[in-house]
């Protein structure tokens, strides 16, 4: 894979949402994602979060999915704002979201920073602006 860091995000992003039209984790398979992500890739989430801790390598990404996935009935993107710099992606996106467990709707803003080399993802750091609200709406 080849491309600049905003290339690679905005690929990786539109591969997400073929996956998850597809069904997901158990449904779909994670190939269709797995170009866009280094074999070492390091995803960093809040752990106050259902789905928090740090997830590595492709296959922790999967199973990070499938935590995702039993959170979340739905998880829809929004709006999305890129800010390159460098090898570094910042973005800002918008969520609507439902809670598999109670029912609740949230929207909610992400912010990421994004680190990309040799054309793969390789970090994720996941920002969340209420992660007590999150916690709750899936408790």
């Amino acid at each position: 894979m080849t491309g600049d860091a905003l290339t690679v995000l905005k690929g990786m992003y539109s591969a997400e949402q073929v996956y998850l039209d597809a069904g997901g984790p158990g449904r779909a398979s994670f190939e269709t994602l797995a170009p866009f992500f280094a074999p070492d890739v390091v995803l960093h989430q809040a752990d106050a979060l259902p789905y928090g801790g740090t997830w590595r390598g492709h296959a922790g990404l999967e199973r990070f999915f499938v935590a995702m996935s039993t959170a979340w009935e739905s998880f829809e993107m929004l709006e999305q704002e890129f800010h390159p710099a460098g090898d570094v992606v910042v973005v800002r996106t918008e969520v609507r979201a439902t809670a598999r467990a109670t029912g609740r709707k949230l929207e909610f803003p992400i912010l990421q920073t994004v680190r990309v080399a040799e054309g793969r993802i390789t970090e994720v750091w996941p920002f969340y602006w209420d992660t007590a609200a999150i916690a709750d709406a899936c408790a």
